[in-house]
């Protein structure tokens, strides 16, 4: 096994050279020379289960790895219990799209601790998600919880981990530059930054989690509050920068999905860190 590296969502560049519908982006990228794509649906679901089984058909005929972002609105730790009760519902609905698309996890945001402590907070959303997993069956789909970026949202590392605990299905997703944006930019530096992130994992879920972590990479700028906007990787100002990343999953002989999320240019960035891996890897770093 081997890392593998794709956008979230289509780059401009792809409407640009004329194509319109995502069902062609499967191909675009195979022929980039990437290997997995995160269907958006931050916004909201509006595809129906027959587009996405036809979306699904495109990924495996061109070999790409997709996987599902459910919509933001989701909060699993939202102070009224019906706004957790229809939490419960989207990712219900998220669950079948992902099945349709064939993707192998759904990635969720956990929510706001803004008005209730983060230990409150971490009760409700462990509640939530495991009355959603009884709603669920086991059909080898993962549900990835993601790292956020902001100071007054859940979503530390830590507290990720710890909502992961209430059940196997569940898994980490570590956005790097919201960890980073949340930490003001203190946090990754160099390679053994990078890497306590995954020994973090490893020490808490297991061995098999930080192999094959599903992750999100992009440099974002942030304020004292933490993230405020994607960027590119033009960017020389706020990072973090990509490389010492890269370099951990090559000398440790990682394999994670990495997924970027570089503002429109999500797909050239993705190229960039499979490029910069394959080179590492040919040398005989890992």
């Amino acid at each position: 096994m081997s890392a593998i590296f794709g956008p979230a969502g289509n780059s401009k560049i792809f409407y640009e050279q004329g194509y319109k519908k995502t069902e062609e982006a499967f191909k675009w990228l195979s022929d980039m020379g990437l290997d997995a794509f995160e269907y958006p649906a931050g916004n909201g679901i509006t595809a129906s289960l027959s587009t996405f089984e036809a979306l699904g058909r495109k990924a495996a005929v061109n070999s790409i790895k997709t996987s599902f972002h459910a919509p933001y609105y989701i909060s699993l730790s939202g102070v009224e219990e019906e706004k957790r009760e229809k939490s419960v519902d989207y990712i219900e609905k998220s669950h079948a799209c992902a099945k349709a698309l064939g993707a192998g996890i759904i990635v969720i945001h956990t929510g706001s601790a803004a008005k209730i402590s983060r230990e409150t907070a971490v009760s409700y959303a462990k509640h939530t998600m495991a009355k959603a997993l009884e709603r669920i069956p086991d059909e080898g789909i993962k549900f990835g919880l993601e790292t956020m970026g902001k100071q007054n949202q859940l979503g530390t590392l830590g507290e990720v981990l710890d909502i992961c605990s209430v059940d196997k299905r569940l898994c980490p997703v570590v956005d790097f530059g919201h960890m980073n944006a949340r930490n003001a930019g203190s946090l990754f530096r160099t390679r053994d930054d990078y890497r306590r992130v995954f020994e973090q994992i490893d020490h808490a879920l297991g061995a098999e989690y930080a192999l094959r972590l599903h992750c999100h990479f992009s440099k974002i700028e942030y304020t004292q509050a933490g993230e405020k906007r994607h960027l590119t990787f033009e960017d020389n100002i706020f990072g973090p920068d990509f490389e010492p990343l890269i370099e951990v999953i090559a000398q440790d002989s990682l394999s994670p999905t990495v997924i970027c999320e570089s503002d429109g240019t999500m797909a050239q960035d993705a190229l960039t860190m499979k490029k910069y891996y394959l080179s590492l890897t040919a040398s005989g770093m890992n």
